[in-house]
């Protein structure tokens, strides 16, 4: 009897589950025009711009090319149905396409940033952490004993969801635990109200949870000076926050806050202990609650960006914030 298989015997129909000779033209189409440094930098300033939009005059600037340079590339954008153009008087202008917004924040918040990380070798990962069972099991254990008033297999089951969450992303393992028990007390306080009502609570959100959204949450801290609670989270946290936005934490709270802060998934009762939750390109992850107050700002990632682009980011994000904290305290 032959040993050789065909697909129909144990492979399975594979062709019928690949994407189709169509959709993969349009979609390798699109990537090809995307294939270019100066296009993406582009798109990422159209996505960020506050007005919605962005002029030749203002993209220009980006790169140290001519006028006709820039809009040839952004004629290529334009040809594959990601932007939209506009001419007024002299200048014209671009959006994204309606319809492509999703796919444009997915590249530029979620696999830009994951492209730029350094790989996990996942199995040298695995084999060098150890165990944590038995103390996840006594922190659990502590936190239930220290909080009666919550059912105890609650609290153990938001210790063990914590730990979960964090050590997914989580490359040094040393601060596990320690990191384990910050989350998961912050859960517990959401989940029992437990944290001071007087003053307003404002919860950031972007993808990662290792730029924009801990700067500003760094921000109010500095500019409320305690009148207003800043928290942030991610709805695909990072393992570590950006080193860049690391520092200007650091100018902002000094250096041993910056280095307490870490990424943090987004949980649901976070958001119903905000009075405001302000979206920072992730979409529309964020679950409605009635009586919590939404906003949503277009903002850079500093991830992203360079020295003075950052610089930029960051002097944008502390306007918002003095007119934030202007609404929320009078």
């Amino acid at each position: 009897m032959s040993a050789t298989l065909t697909a129909t015997e144990d492979c399975g129909p594979i062709a019928a589950h690949a994407i189709g000779q169509e959709a993969a033209s349009t979609v390798a189409a699109i990537l090809k025009a995307l294939a270019d440094p100066l296009r993406l930098r582009m798109l990422s300033a159209i996505a960020a711009d506050p007005r919605g939009e962005s002029c030749v005059c203002d993209l220009a600037e980006l790169a140290n090319v001519s006028q006709p340079t820039v809009s040839h590339h952004l004629k290529v954008l334009k040809e594959v149905d990601v932007l939209t153009a506009e001419r007024r008087g002299t200048w014209v202008w671009y959006r994204i396409t309606p319809g492509r917004q999703q796919a444009v924040t997915a590249l530029l918040e979620s696999f830009a940033p994951a492209a730029l990380a350094r790989p996990l070798d996942t199995q040298s990962a695995d084999v060098v952490r150890p165990d944590f069972d038995a103390r996840v099991t006594r922190l659990a254990d502590e936190l239930a004993a220290e909080i009666p008033e919550l059912d105890a297999q609650i609290v153990r089951s938001i210790v063990r969801e914590s730990y979960t969450a964090l050590a997914s992303t989580a490359r040094v393992t040393t601060a596990l635990i320690p990191l384990t028990e910050r989350f998961a007390r912050q859960r517990i306080s959401d989940l029992t109200k437990q944290h001071d009502t007087s003053a307003p609570q404002v919860l950031f959100v972007c993808v990662a949870n290792a730029g924009r959204s801990q700067l500003a949450a760094a921000l109010v801290n500095q500019i409320s000076d305690g009148r207003v609670i800043a928290r942030s989270a991610g709805s695909q946290p990072a393992h570590v926050i950006h080193p860049h936005v690391r520092s200007l934490i650091a100018d902002i709270e000094g250096e041993s806050a910056a280095a307490d802060r870490f990424p943090k998934p987004l949980t649901d009762d976070a958001i119903r202990a905000a009075d405001v939750v302000i979206t920072m390109g992730c979409g529309d992850v964020c679950p409605i609650i009635p009586g919590v107050r939404y906003e949503d700002w277009a903002v850079g990632d500093p991830a992203l960006a360079s020295d003075a682009g950052v610089q930029a980011i960051r002097d944008d994000i502390a306007a918002r914030v003095r007119t934030l904290v202007d609404d929320l305290t009078h």
